[in-house]
């Protein structure tokens, strides 16, 4: 069998790579990785393919920075050519992001499946790009390979085959359990911007709802602020946010608060390294929140709502919007120790990329 394994932003770097990883152990099932380039800046890919141990991609779209439906065209005549070319048995896509449902979409129109890990996921918040983007990925699956029992509900409930359905785990956390043995401090990163253990906060800010409006950035930031007025905060910036920060003459607001660093984006270990070592973590990502939850570090989500609802339910997540007077308080709460206990969710363990790979060999009919 011959798999195209699709990626292009870093959620899905961190969740191929355990998949590629045990795809190695079967020399039944060859697979082609194929990077679209929607992530295109070198601390957003390249470091991460490395910090990941990921080969060289076999095919590199290199789609670059444009606008969404010029991005979403260019991956998808990308993608058309690359299939024709050399038609795969199985197209394995991954989350939500553009190059997903671009990619999936092609596959559907060349009558190559479509197998979705992160199947199910849903915020019913149909202004969040990445919405649109996995429920119509879901639709024109065949594999849809759910992290939770709630995520393959999701899909029974709006009317997919239970025989394409099945609940094998949250990849990311394969990840996250196979790089927790290699973390250290070794980059110096603690001394570099004078922190301590579990006396400072990791923060990350880059989806749409957030930092593409002007009144809501300016609200986070503002409550960013003056919750640094109480701990250190430390804030890799992604390209796109610090794009929209200087596009809105709101730097001042990060420039007037001492105690608020904004770094370069970080690589994945780096990045690990700091998020094992916060007292907590502020975000707006999905991935980080799962993290989290696994690390038993308390999260407070920059968002309306979360698409992962089981981090919020049994895990350390807490969703508290993107207003200064409901974020704020969550902050204050963690910084006075009312925290709370969560639990780690069902197939959560580190085997998920085991239980996909049995997916997909049990549906080719292929001998493990």
């Amino acid at each position: 069998m011959n798999i195209a394994c699709v990626v292009g932003t870093r959620p899905t770097f961190v969740e191929i790579s355990s998949f590629l990883r045990e795809l190695s152990n079967h020399k039944n099932i060859q697979s082609t990785l194929i990077h679209t380039g929607q992530h295109y800046d070198k601390s957003m890919s390249e470091s991460f393919f490395s910090d990941l141990e990921i080969s060289n991609t076999d095919v590199h779209f290199g789609v670059g920075s444009k606008a969404y439906l010029n991005q979403f065209g260019s991956i998808i005549i990308s993608a058309e050519n690359c299939f024709l070319s050399n038609k795969p048995d199985l197209i394995v896509v991954v989350v939500d992001v553009n190059s997903t449902l671009a990619v999936a979409l092609v596959g559907a129109k060349l009558n190559i499946p479509v197998a979705h890990i992160e199947a199910g996921l849903r915020s019913r918040n149909w202004n969040m790009p990445e919405e649109l983007n996995r429920v119509l990925t879901d639709r024109i699956s065949e594999l849809l390979l759910t992290p939770t029992e709630e995520d393959s509900l999701n899909l029974l409930n709006e009317s997919i085959s239970k025989d394409k359905i099945h609940m094998v785990g949250n990849i990311m956390i394969d990840t996250l359990m196979f790089n927790l043995s290699k973390i250290s401090d070794k980059n110096g990163l603690l001394t570099k911007y004078g922190i301590s253990e579990r006396e400072y906060v990791l923060l990350t800010l880059h989806r749409s709802e957030c930092v593409d409006n002007r009144e809501n950035l300016e609200e986070v930031l503002s409550a960013i602020a003056e919750i640094s007025e109480k701990i250190r905060i430390i804030f890799p910036l992604h390209p796109r946010t610090k794009k929209n920060i200087q596009k809105y003459d709101l730097m001042n607001i990060i420039s007037g608060a001492s105690n608020l660093s904004a770094i370069k984006p970080l690589g994945y270990l780096d990045f690990l390294t700091l998020m094992k070592n916060a007292k907590f973590i502020m975000t707006d990502s999905g991935g980080i929140q799962e993290e989290s939850t696994v690390l038993g570090l308390p999260c407070l989500t920059l968002r309306e709502e979360t698409e992962r609802p089981i981090t919020v339910k049994i895990g350390t997540n807490q969703v508290v919007g993107i207003k200064k007077m409901t974020i704020i308080p969550k902050a204050l709460d963690l910084l006075e120790g009312r925290r709370i206990s969560g639990e780690i969710p069902k197939f959560w363990d580190g085997k998920t990329a085991k239980r996909i790979v049995e997916v997909i060999s049990h549906w080719g009919n292929l001998n493990l």
